[in-house]
């Protein structure tokens, strides 16, 4: 895996998120009580020995500065190869260039002149814990130009409507890359990660800014699918797609079930993220937790059911918190009540302050945002 540069792609579904993305990229939401999204990417690459990872940060750039800094929580301060950071530039390129080919061009220079000889892409919204080292081995064993990762997704209910759809033949090739309609019980679900040889990857995006009809990088592939060797890898583990405001707030309550949370933060290495000495959580006689998830440096006087709690909450006597998420250094004072809501960070709950959504469309608090009674 050391020949490999890892490569992490932000999304352009902010607005899937309404308030939570307003400041911040998708791949920077706060998750499971400390971590963020993109701590699972760069914490897979650097456990199965990936030394460059190169991250391209999109517009709102702020968030990922604070968080990922030098990349030291991760190993990946160095002197030589480590973490790099690729923000975007629009001076001396087309400025109707869209979409991750461009963001790739923009550093092509920088991928020319590396080592490695192979890219593995992974795309931070998308969780799960490959074995990264037994789909690299099939990339190589299997001489392919392009491996991509997928799920057979199960979707009764068609939760999963609008999300890439892979087509693969018998033999593992991939013929195409559709949109799901939810016509099926289950489909194979493009998980967004694949492996691929570097001078191919360089090859498609050069020849789709040529060509000018490809913004995003899987569909120039797909556009080359005669003249590449392009399989599959099946990833049979549990995944987390988080592609809107109900798939967050989903795959963090899921936590709550161990299967899930003993997965996705203990296989194949463990999650790491950036470090804050806090103390331990305070819980007073009249605090009631059940069945939640609280983080350190938080002081519960009031009740807690079914939720997330990140660092440094304050939930005051007689609170009542269920199903919620409630980001780091949030306040909820007496006789409040939050249910099936998302609170971002140092958002304020009144006294007496009663709010609720629901398990399709959970409230919202934003930043900062203060909530009191009349």
């Amino acid at each position: 895996m050391d020949k490999c540069i890892g490569i992490i792609s932000g999304t352009n579904i902010e607005n899937n998120f309404g308030a939570l993305c307003i400041h911040r990229p998708v791949y920077m939401l706060p998750f499971g009580g400390r971590y963020r999204l993109i701590d699972f990417s760069v914490s897979s690459m650097v456990n199965y020995g990936i030394k460059t990872v190169a991250i391209f940060t999109g517009e709102k750039i702020r968030s990922t500065m604070d968080h990922i800094g030098d990349g030291k929580p991760w190993d990946l301060n160095r002197r030589f190869s480590g973490l790099i950071l690729f923000p975007p530039v629009t001076q001396g390129y087309p400025i109707n260039l869209k979409g991750d080919i461009s963001q790739f061009l923009t550093a092509m220079d920088f991928f020319e002149q590396v080592r490695e000889k192979y890219i593995f892409i992974n795309h931070p919204n998308i969780l799960a814990k490959i074995d990264l080292n037994e789909a690299f081995n099939h990339f190589i064993e299997t001489d392919a130009d392009i491996t991509m990762i997928y799920k057979k997704q199960e979707d009764p209910w068609g939760e999963y409507i609008n999300t890439d759809k892979m087509n693969i033949s018998k033999s593992g090739e991939v013929s195409n890359i559709g949109m799901n309609l939810g016509t099926e019980d289950n489909f194979l679900m493009s998980l967004k990660t694949s492996f691929m040889k570097k001078e191919v990857f360089i090859k498609v995006v050069k020849e789709a800014i040529e060509k000018g009809e490809f913004d995003d990088l899987q569909d120039a592939i797909m556009e080359n699918k005669e003249k590449y060797k392009i399989n599959s890898y099946e990833f049979k583990g549990h995944t987390e797609n988080i592609r809107n405001l109900k798939s967050f707030y989903d795959a963090n309550l899921n936590l709550l079930k161990k299967p899930v949370a003993q997965e996705l933060f203990y296989e194949n290495g463990t999650i790491l993220t950036q470090t804050k000495d806090e103390p331990s959580t305070l819980y007073t006689e009249t605090a009631n937790v059940q069945n939640s998830h609280v983080a350190n440096g938080c002081i519960i006087e009031g009740t807690v059911e079914n939720s997330i709690i990140f660092r440094g909450v304050k939930i005051a006597k007689g609170a009542v918190v269920k199903n919620s998420i409630v980001m780091q250094k949030s306040e909820i004072q007496e006789n409040a009540s939050v249910v099936n809501s998302i609170l971002d960070k140092e958002a304020f709950i009144g006294e007496g302050v009663r709010i609720a959504g629901s398990t399709l469309i959970p409230y919202v608090v934003e930043k900062r945002q203060k909530i009191r009674k009349d």
